[in-house]
């Protein structure tokens, strides 16, 4: 596969097994809601099926990883000069950017930044973290899988039960991280911290940003909106008081 500013490669071996509310000056493309796997006709809805823990779905999974942590507004969000017209936001932009080999996945660029130890070549960039084993497993998982455009739908959505600990941390660490954690987190904001989380939560930003209110910063800025679902869970918690619990 052609080298490209995704910069060059350095095997390694596969491991077992969201941004938002960022600065104010940054603009955010819009984004068209993602399908509700929780309409009609029951979990999915027509066409769509439940999801099969042993597949590693792109639009569940994999797609959350990559807009939380490659495109970031000024990376990777949409395709420039200084990026060689590499976008990250779809599927569809994702193989446009010839940065994913059908033919041989594990000979990609995409494979062979994330896993770079360089700073200088590996992606995402510093002062980003670099992704964690976890989530190079499941980018590794759905390459071994043939890299597929394929979506589920879950058993069901839990609104009975949110917890900050059982549902706002996993959501966070999958949409948010990439963005707002490490040494210089986006606008200031460690969602790695209760604390800061709550904050935005009780101020207001938190629901403006993930209904995408007229005027507010969407979450995430780039790619499609968060399912009904998800964004009811976040309400849920933010109406209980937005508790650490």
């Amino acid at each position: 596969m052609r080298s490209r500013s995704f910069h060059a490669p350095r095997p390694f071996p596969l491991i077992a097994g969201v941004c938002l509310l960022v600065a104010a000056g940054c603009k955010h493309e819009p984004v068209l809601p993602l399908e509700d796997p929780f309409g009609p006709g029951g979990p999915g809805g027509p066409g769509i099926t439940e999801c099969d823990p042993g597949t590693v779905y792109f639009e569940q999974q994999v797609l959350p990883i990559l807009i939380s942590n490659c495109a970031v507004p000024g990376c990777h969000n949409l395709p420039t000069d200084d990026n060689d017209d590499i976008q990250i936001t779809s599927y569809a932009t994702l193989m446009a950017s010839d940065i994913v080999d059908g033919g041989d996945p594990f000979d990609s660029d995409l494979w062979e930044v994330i896993n770079d130890n360089d700073p200088d070549d590996r992606m995402p960039r510093p002062p980003q973290n670099p992704l964690t084993p976890g989530q190079i497993a499941l980018i590794g998982q759905w390459l071994a899988q043939g890299a597929q455009n394929n979506s589920c739908a879950e058993a069901g959505c839990d609104t009975l039960n949110v917890t900050y600990a059982g549902t706002i941390v996993p959501l966070v660490q999958q949409r948010c991280m990439g963005c707002h954690s490490g040494g210089n987190p986006q606008g200031g904001l460690d969602f790695g911290q209760w604390s800061v989380l709550n904050q935005v939560a009780l101020d207001g930003r938190l629901e403006a940003s993930v209904t995408q209110a007229p005027n507010a910063i969407a979450m995430p800025p780039t790619g499609p909106m968060l399912p009904d679902c998800r964004v009811q869970q976040f309400l849920i918690w933010i109406d209980q008081g937005a508790p650490n619990n």
